[in-house]
């Protein structure tokens, strides 16, 4: 396949993956064993709809599943500060644990502005689980409302990645994998 042409190194791979989703959701099982109602997972589409799909059949509860599209790269490589949330949830989260399920954690400013949109609709809790945190572009820190918590996949060092979700441009987010874009793809 052409696409894997475009990747200088693989960060992590199928099974590296797997194993790291199945050990996200059986945290998350073991944190909301009796939650009533059931907790709410929200993903941050379109990234983190591969991510949000494969966590959602390993955790065993019962749960209620919503995406919203929150949006702040438009086609580029850097965050441009001001995400905007663009589609709202169906699902009442009004007295509800929320998990906030994204692809990857950046500058924090879209995971702040989301927090904050899924806070004012009344959550009695909020919790992150991201695929991917990279800690080194952080401008915006953020917390869990209430008793929520952060769970993360992987801690990712300052590249430009794609796969399992992550795009360039809308392209590579059907890479099974996560790897490294090759500088003069996206420059």
């Amino acid at each position: 396949m052409i696409m894997h042409s475009h990747i200088e190194r693989i960060l992590w791979n199928e099974d590296e993956i797997s194993n790291r989703v199945s050990e996200l959701a059986a945290l998350i099982t073991a944190d909301f064993p009796t939650s009533s109602p059931p907790p709410v997972l929200v993903g941050v589409a379109t990234g983190a709809l591969i991510f949000l799909a494969d966590l959602v059949r390993k955790i065993n509860l019962p749960i209620a599943v919503d995406v919203i599209r929150a949006e702040s790269y438009g086609s580029g490589t850097v965050s441009n500060g001001a995400p905007s949330v663009s589609v709202g949830l169906k699902v009442d989260i009004k007295g509800r644990h929320v998990i906030l399920v994204e692809d990857i954690v950046d500058t924090g400013h879209t995971m702040s502005r989301v927090i904050a949109d899924l806070e004012s609709k009344g959550a009695s809790s909020i919790s992150v689980c991201t695929f991917l945190d990279k800690p080194a572009r952080r401008k915006v820190n953020f917390k869990p409302v209430g008793e929520g918590k952060i769970y993360r996949g992987f801690e990712s060092p300052d590249y430009f990645v794609v796969g399992y979700g992550l795009d360039y441009a809308e392209i590579y987010r059907n890479l099974p994998y996560i790897g490294v874009l090759k500088p003069e793809h996206y420059m």
